[in-house]
């Protein structure tokens, strides 16, 4: 069955109280109208058309970054309307198939919902896609025929009477039609209402005179029906959307401590008997290994654990479009930052207050406190003493560090890049390293140390 889809996009957000489009607000990572784009995506879609208007430069630049689909823009300038939105989609849309229509504020719409609404229509009846709410202010009421029980019409909340505000079935802003009919039935829409505004739902009637079926399909749940209009509304359905994601990975063996207290803003892969402490943040494209364990108050972006992997709590892996990669058997943390770059082999230490940039660290080596390993090829068994950096930067270029197999480098040492350090070297603690380290040799470059007699600490002066 050929599809159009059409995307509303168009809403201002008044009540969101924000310079960025309403459609562009993150929720998990992506915006609204990606995780919209992303169901599309899946349907197979004839065309895709989407309704801009406030901010459309915006909102426009972002469909066409973050999709493979081909989509066709066209603006709502002034927004007058659900009606007057599809007026101006119409004209994109292919005859010959059914249009579903969708909201860009509405995120968590299921793909297989989508496309049960779609089938719904059948390419001959207009479908709704509704849903039964315990409060249902400020959505359209479903009328029905009390002796049939079928559609009759769709009473905007604005306009809905006492009796008719006590219906529970709402519709949900999404429906499918067949899109000549849709086109005619739009063209004919007049704003005689209360907010002289053109009214999608209008057409309900125009279907029903005109004996065409009026019928439903129904949303799985409330949540994949919520729009966002407010800062409330999206943190109410960032949690619900965080809980989808928990119990997914509750569903394959995955152990969080808190379901409650995990975020996930991406994709995250997880071996058998991974463990995840509370209140961690995964973002992009994160890999966990098997018996990986991640400890409290983590973030992780883009990255990828091996088997056994330990991150100790208060650990940011920030992989950014280069990645992080750990070995096997590793312990990172806690308080350790891993930034673009950083490749560990197996059973790699790095402890508190050490970060690790562009650096490659082979099997075994050890930075087990407050270092700075920027720009460097580390060795098998290094070990890296505490308080010491690679001198990276000239003050105009990034220069590397080569350290060999089974090196020691001593506490507070600065290794002023390039240089390199060769297999079994020594460099002895607090030393400044300008020139290559033989291997197998201690290397010492530090001031000789004296010891003053008779010197006297300065005494304060009294006043």
């Amino acid at each position: 069955m050929a599809l159009n889809v059409v995307i509303m996009a168009a809403g201002k957000g008044t009540r969101m109280r924000s310079a960025t489009p309403k459609v562009l607000h993150q929720l998990g990572g992506r915006s609204l109208l990606q995780h919209v784009l992303d169901t599309v995506a899946v349907l197979g879609t004839t065309r895709t058309v989407l309704v801009t208007g406030h901010g459309a430069e915006q909102v426009e630049a972002s469909a066409s970054s973050g999709t493979k689909l081909g989509i066709t823009c066209v603006r709502q300038m002034p927004q007058l309307g659900t009606g007057h939105a599809v007026q101006q989609a119409a004209p994109a849309l292919s005859e010959a198939a059914t249009t579903l229509i969708l909201n860009g504020d509405v995120p968590l719409i299921r793909p297989a919902t989508a496309r049960a609404l779609a089938d719904a229509c059948g390419g001959q009846h207009l479908a709704l896609l509704t849903v039964t709410l315990t409060d249902a202010t400020g959505y359209g009421r479903i009328v029905r025929n009390a002796a049939t029980g079928t559609v009759s019409a769709i009473i905007e909340h604005k306009d809905a009477s006492n009796e008719q505000r006590e219906i529970r079935e709402v519709y949900t802003g999404m429906m499918a039609a067949p899109t000549a009919l849709l086109k005619r039935w739009v063209a004919a829409l007049r704003n005689d209402n209360v907010q002289q505004e053109y009214y999608l739902t209008d057409i309900v009637a125009m279907a029903v005179a005109e004996g065409v079926a009026v019928v439903t399909a129904s949303a799985g749940s409330d949540t994949e029906v919520l729009g966002v209009n407010s800062p409330a509304q999206l943190a109410d359905l960032e949690r619900r959307f965080q809980r989808q994601q928990a119990d997914q990975l509750l569903d394959v063996g995955t152990r969080l401590a808190d379901p409650a207290r995990f975020d996930l803003r991406g994709h995250l892969h997880c071996g058998q008997d991974v463990e995840i402490d509370v209140n961690c943040v995964f973002e992009g494209t994160v890999r966990l290994g098997d018996r990986v364990r991640i400890g409290a108050n983590c973030v992780i972006r883009n990255a990828e654990l091996g088997d056994d992997v330990v991150i100790h709590p208060m650990t940011h892996i920030d992989g950014d479009t280069a990645g992080v990669k750990v070995g096997a058997g590793s312990l990172i943390g806690p308080f350790a930052r891993l930034r673009p770059g950083a490749t560990l082999g197996r059973e790699v230490h790095i402890g508190n207050f050490v970060e690790v940039k562009n650096a490659s660290l082979a099997d075994g080596a050890k930075a087990n406190h407050l270092a700075y390993l920027g720009d460097a090829s580390v060795g098998e068994r290094v070990n890296f003493g505490a308080g010491s950096i690679t001198a990276n930067y000239d003050g105009a270029n990034k220069h590397r560090t080569v350290i060999g197999n089974d090196v020691h480098v001593g506490s507070n040492c600065v290794l002023i890049a390039p240089i390199t350090l060769g297999d079994g070297a020594t460099i002895g603690g607090g030393s400044t390293i300008a020139k290559d380290a033989p291997e197998g040799q201690l290397t010492v470059a530090r001031a000789r140390q004296i010891s003053l007699k008779g010197w006297q600490r300065p005494v304060k002066t009294k006043r």
